[in-house]
């Protein structure tokens, strides 16, 4: 019953921090078109980011709150200007996306390198709240559950920013059919580099939690790319709760494989994308 109760709290940790992650990703493709596989430098930057900050004595929560908007600007000033451009001078809206992953690999090498000149390689941490509460006869540390609550709630309040919010509601008509919004009189430019800018600090938030309970380097970008990618194609390309629920899937399975064989985890995830690809090609939640 306790191996029970640790892997499901770990899935849940887990599930949480791929949930997060894989909704920016799934909203920068469905609605701005990009397939960012420079994603996971986003999580990296805020990560490293705020071990700076908290090794200048800013407290972890407030760090948090930093990089939200710092990772946003980011995003959004990438977009208004090189993906931008790339748009107008692609042609075609297939050659946009082509052209726009090609464009992200190329973010994905200039962002590690630069966090590679600036931090090392080495992996870093911090100590937060590293103290551990029994429960049921199992021990969680409390960084953990406060990584859940806040990974469980931000994901809440995005949902509902999607669903009820007016800017929320114009990035879903826009993400269903942007010709007929832009003909309602909505800005897609803008709303694109909006997305692309959630997606980023999305991400960012996810960095900051995983750094709250776990050691971080600059070379961590990439395998949270491809966590983040599975997840979308698990899901649904552009489904958000299908994010919502493949994040969930993979952090149980990668909890489960964490007890009998962590090194086995990655296999276990590209199985199950082989096994849906064939099963329901279009993901869980897919249209």
């Amino acid at each position: 019953m306790t191996t029970v109760l640790n892997i499901i709290i770990t899935g849940l940790i887990m599930g949480g921090i791929y949930a997060l992650i894989s909704m920016g990703l799934s909203l920068q493709y469905g609605v701005a078109k990009i397939l960012n596989v420079s994603h996971g430098e986003f999580i990296m930057i805020a990560a490293m980011l705020t071990w700076v900050f908290v090794n200048r004595g800013i407290h972890p929560l407030l760090a948090l709150v930093l990089c939200c908007p710092l990772t946003f600007i980011i995003g959004f000033l990438l977009h208004i200007t090189i993906f931008r451009w790339l748009n107008i001078n692609s042609g075609t809206a297939a050659a946009y996306e082509s052209n726009a992953m090609l464009l992200c690999f190329g973010l994905y090498f200039i962002f590690s390198n630069i966090a590679m000149q600036i931090w090392g390689s080495n992996p870093v941490g911090y100590q937060f709240l590293n103290r551990s509460v029994a429960f049921a006869g199992t021990v969680t540390a409390i960084n953990k559950i406060v990584v859940l609550i806040i990974a469980v709630a931000v994901s809440i309040l995005f949902y509902l920013f999607l669903t009820y919010s007016r800017l929320g509601k114009s990035i879903r008509a826009a993400s269903q059919d942007p010709v007929a919004a832009g003909m309602l009189g909505m800005n897609i430019k803008m709303i694109m580099a909006i997305c692309f800018g959630i997606g980023a600090m999305l991400a960012g938030i996810a960095g900051t939690l995983i750094s709250m309970y776990s050691q971080v380097d600059t070379g961590m970008g990439m395998g949270y790319t491809m966590i983040a990618l599975i997840v979308v194609v698990l899901g649904g390309m552009g489904s958000i709760p299908g994010s919502m629920i493949g994040g969930l899937i993979l952090g149980f399975v990668g909890s489960i494989f964490g007890y009998i064989e962590p090194s086995l985890s990655m296999v276990a995830y590209y199985l199950i994308i082989l096994v849906l690809l064939l099963v329901k090609p279009k993901g869980l939640m897919g249209r």
